[in-house]
């Protein structure tokens, strides 16, 4: 078992944005995520501003130093950005390995991905932060002889030969994951055929989305009072009161600063939010930080280019964990907010009401069509029968005249199906 020490930098310049406490919280709950960690201590770190090349001040590095001395401490986690000198330098000083809120998130991804394109995505993301941080930290960085002998030049530093490797690894693995896009691709095509809209799933690690995903479908999706208890996106169908059929999608839980090189390589599972036809964002209402975590998920949501126009439904979730006066309260807010809601997934306390938002939310105003079909069309004719959008049918002498009245998503998914 590694001891690890967790300290967030409160930077002065930082402090309008989040809380120091919740985010020192959140810091110890991410190491106490990772397997084999044992954290021996946590503390805020209050900073004036940040020292280029050290961080933290040099008394404050020497008092840290003494007490992490103290705690026998093997690791430090920095709940914030650490560059690579920072790291080199803080590493020599304290005689501790270093790990910033990046390399934290990694650990835990890396540890929890169990899908091949899982895999795939958090290695990419890893080898994308290594290469950023490749310093001369060590004597074995010196420049490598080229050519033989005493003949060749100074050849390429073991820097340079380093973040090579890095980049045909990183090629490597962008290939391997270009094959698994394709499939999900295929995937997505076959199921904008399906007559089903997609409902997902988003917001902030922990937030409860797994337990409702759970309580919806009665699946077994891994949720447990843990950030990130699951990383591999899930779908099932529900049928919903009304008898309409969707498919729930359970993604990647979102979290503050989240490090652009797991965006990136994990952009492929998040854009299942992108087809979504309702989403539906799960906040924890009883965390003391609930505000700034919503304010990041929309930010994420903006940045992978969901619009306006896909529409959502927030839910104040966790409502069993406030005291009954404040969940009233809450109640009466949401109440007054079109595209609120209250619920508990635990417990299942306005579960009902959530499912009839959802009916109302996909229930799309319809027009009427004329359409002309062959009798070589067969399948389409069955397709919008399956549908139960057929008003009115003739046959005539070339084939079949019907009154359709269908949705805009109903007539988008026709068109794909016959190609027109």
């Amino acid at each position: 078992m590694t001891r690890a020490w967790v300290l967030h930098p409160d930077i002065a310049s930082d402090r309008t944005r989040r809380d120091a406490r919740p985010a020192l919280d959140e810091a110890v709950a991410l190491a106490a995520a990772l397997p084999g960690l044992e954290v021996a201590g946590s503390e805020i770190v209050p900073l004036p501003k940040v020292r280029p090349g050290w961080l933290f001040g040099s008394g404050k590095i020497e008092d840290l130093g003494a007490r992490l001395k103290a705690a026998e401490v093997e690791l430090v986690l920095i709940d914030g950005p650490v560059t690579p000198v920072q790291q080199r330098n803080l590493e020599r000083e304290w005689k501790v390995k270093i790990l910033d809120r990046t390399g934290l998130i990694l650990e835990i991804f890396a540890d929890r991905a169990r899908t091949r394109e899982g895999v795939l995505q958090v290695e990419l993301a890893a080898l994308s932060y290594q290469r950023t941080r490749l310093v001369r930290a060590w004597t074995h960085l010196e420049r490598q002889r080229g050519g033989l002998g005493f003949v060749g030049g100074p050849g390429e530093t073991q820097i340079e030969a380093d973040r090579r490797a890095i980049d045909e690894a990183i090629v490597r693995l962008k290939r391997q994951l270009s094959k698994v896009v394709r499939t999900r691709d295929l995937h997505r095509a076959a199921r904008r055929k399906v007559p089903f809209p997609v409902v997902a799933l988003v917001g902030y690690t922990n937030a409860g989305k797994s337990t409702l995903f759970n309580r919806l479908t009665g699946a077994e999706v891994l949720a447990k009072d843990m950030l990130f208890a699951t990383l591999d996106p899930t779908m099932r169908s529900i049928t919903l009161p009304s008898g309409l059929k969707v498919i729930l999608s359970d993604t990647v839980g979102f979290i503050s600063d989240l490090p652009t090189q797991l965006v990136a390589a994990f952009r492929a599972t998040l854009e299942e939010v992108l087809e979504a036809d309702l989403i539906l964002h799960v906040r924890d209402i009883a965390h003391p930080d609930t505000e700034a975590q919503a304010a990041d998920v929309r930010a994420i949501l903006t940045d992978l280019g969901v619009t306006e126009d896909t529409p959502q439904i927030e839910l104040w979730n966790k409502t069993d964990l406030i005291e009954p006066d404040r969940r009233e309260a809450l109640a009466a807010v949401a109440a007054r907010h079109e595209g609120v809601r209250t619920i508990s997934a635990w417990t299942g306390e306005g579960i009902e009401g959530l499912l009839e938002a959802i009916t109302a939310a996909l229930d799309e105003t319809r027009v009427r069509r004329e359409l002309h079909l062959g009798f070589a069309e067969g399948r389409r004719r069955a397709w919008l029968y399956a549908e139960g959008v057929v008003e009115t049918e003739q046959q005539g002498e070339d084939g079949f005249d019907l009154t359709v009245n269908w949705t805009a998503r109903q007539e988008q998914r026709f068109r794909a199906l016959t190609g027109d």
